[in-house]
């Protein structure tokens, strides 16, 4: 089985009344390539008349962001023209390459009544040749993301993009990510066979799980090396991890706030385009 390097614990950083639970990057771990940065929000409740989400109009260029809502809703809106509220089990995959500004709030109807929220959103970085890609963004709702019993029926894997055994995830990234949701009932066993050479992302959202035979808890994130294939899971209690794959870019990373480039010069130049106008004008 392929081997744990090392378990990283996330750090709690909440973000005004939001929980926020941070595990990429920390003081341990910089990224894995070309996994870049994880927030989870959440779990929490919100009262009727909150302020929801606190995500108003910014602006990104040179990386994907992927946003998993768990519980609650999103509402998306950029200078793309792209409008959705994506509920409870969707799935938010924006392509920010050039760039472009977007707000992620809560919908009306969140902020009127309240209720459950617990949202995932990783970055995924784009290697220099597509950095400068056209925007795009594809909202799902549950509905439309395949799901497959596993296991019988203990493990459900929410396939996101890439294939598992012939069947086609729901999005097409614009490189080759394998991504999903798995949930567990206590019992349940998941194997997956990952090529050596990619790197994989792997992060308990809840619950308790044993991983090729080390247990690992909620809200930790495992670094495995790239001595093997096999991922074997076996679950003690309901539980649900974030599950990926890709092969490294091996490419110079300069993150600088909102922007993920190869030089300090492009971020220079993402700036400047910012200021200028070129993302687009964003009309609230």
């Amino acid at each position: 089985m392929r081997s744990i390097k090392k378990i990283h614990t996330a750090h709690y950083a909440p973000i005004s009344d939001l929980i926020t639970y941070s595990p990429l990057p920390s003081r341990s771990l910089d990224q894995i390539d070309p996994f870049l940065f994880l927030n989870h929000h959440g779990p929490q409740q919100y009262r009727p008349n909150n302020n929801g989400l606190p995500f108003g109009p910014h602006p990104h260029r040179g990386m994907e962001t992927v946003t998993f809502i768990l519980e609650g809703d999103i509402m998306h809106k950029d200078t793309g023209g792209h409008e959705s509220v994506i509920n409870a089990g969707g799935v938010q995959w924006m392509t920010a390459g050039s760039g472009l500004i977007h707000a992620e709030v809560s919908s009306i109807e969140f902020k009127k009544n309240g209720g459950d929220m617990e949202i995932l959103q990783l970055w995924i970085n784009l290697p220099a040749r597509l950095k400068m890609a056209k925007p795009a963004y594809k909202g799902l709702q549950k509905e439309d993301i395949p799901s497959l019993s596993l296991d019988r029926g203990k493990v459900t894997l929410n396939l996101i993009s890439g294939e598992w055994e012939g069947q086609k995830g729901a999005f097409s990234p614009m490189t080759d990510v394998f991504m999903s949701t798995v949930y567990f009932q206590p019992g349940g066993e998941f194997k997956s066979q990952v090529p050596a050479d990619h790197s994989v992302f792997f992060y308990v959202v809840r619950g308790t799980l044993t991983v090729n035979s080390q247990e690992i808890e909620a809200l930790q994130l495992v670094e495995f090396g790239y001595d093997a294939e096999e991922i074997e899971v076996k679950s003690s209690a309901d539980s649900v991890i974030l599950f990926g794959h890709a092969r490294p870019f091996d490419e110079p990373v300069v993150a600088q706030g909102p922007f993920v480039m190869n030089t300090q010069e492009e971020i220079m130049e993402a700036y400047s385009d910012y200021r200028a106008g070129k993302f687009g004008q964003w009309n609230g």
